[in-house]
């Protein structure tokens, strides 16, 4: 099925053999209840390339495809790798949920008049089944590991503001029976990546761990014993020395299956 905003697009299709499979939805994509739809071929505003992405994504049932032209930067976000300057929450999110493709660059000079940025095409393709892990576990650890993308997990773990945010989803979810969300409830947090090119302005100023100050030592009973209790999980994984910006979706996904095993959770709902 195929969405088309203009009015003139449908008095195209009056009065041929298809104009009874073309509907026209007039409204804001983002605030529209999408209907079924199998394929995806739009060229959007680009101020809306994330959450437009995410709703794409959440939509039930999975489509098929979607192919669509991005702000070029944005693009080479959603298709960096492990390693890659521009590897960012934005990408380890999207990846999660589909394997994103870059078909081709597109010119500014290819319009009239050429806007200020180039653009790319890219594809995306839902992955079926999704992987079974709570979307508010995983963005709460990987937000939490981009915070800082270039410091080791050590150093990030070790803030006591990190420590301290743990320990109360800790305590939390220890005084309450253990329940799992559907899969899909809580996909839309994943969409929330206005601060990724914020922080990758910095990005190479991180790479001195010398440079982080640990937060101060607080109460050294219970604290000392839980900061343990997360650097334990890091070593058991050999992660502690590690750095967001280079690991792998399954490096991921195994470190948060490591802090969830020993009671480490990163949302406390």
């Amino acid at each position: 099925m195929s969405f088309l905003k203009s009015v003139r697009e449908r008095r195209r299709f009056q009065g041929t053999p298809l104009s009874n499979k073309l509907k026209v939805i007039q409204g804001d994509v983002l605030k529209c209840d999408l209907p079924y739809f199998d394929i995806c071929v739009a060229n959007i505003p680009y101020q809306i390339s994330s959450p437009l992405t995410f709703k794409l994504l959440s939509h039930r049932p999975a489509f098929r495809c979607a192919v669509i032209m991005f702000q070029r930067e944005f693009a080479m976000r959603l298709v960096a790798q492990p390693g890659d300057t521009l590897y960012c929450r934005l990408s380890v999110n999207t990846q999660l949920l589909a394997r994103v493709s870059h078909l081709l660059k597109v010119g500014r000079n290819n319009f009239r008049p050429p806007p200020k940025v180039d653009s790319s095409v890219v594809r995306i393709e839902p992955r079926k089944p999704l992987p079974p892990v709570s979307f508010k576990e995983w963005d709460g650890l990987v937000r939490l590991c981009f915070n800082r993308k270039n410091k080791t997990l050590g150093s990030i773990f070790r803030q006591k503001s990190v420590i301290s945010l743990l320990e109360k989803n800790y305590k939390t979810l220890q005084s309450l029976q253990n329940g799992s969300s559907g899969v899909e409830d809580d996909l839309g947090v994943l969409g929330d990546t206005t601060e990724d090119i914020s922080m990758e302005v910095d990005g190479g100023r991180d790479d001195n761990d010398e440079m982080d100050v640990e937060d101060g030592d607080g109460n050294a009973g219970d604290e000392s014993d839980f900061k343990e209790k997360v650097l334990g999980v890091l070593r058991q994984g050999d992660f502690e020395e590690k750095r967001s910006s280079k690991l792998t979706q399954v490096d991921f996904l195994y470190l948060l299956s490591l802090f969830n095993k020993a009671g480490i959770h990163f949302s406390s709902s």
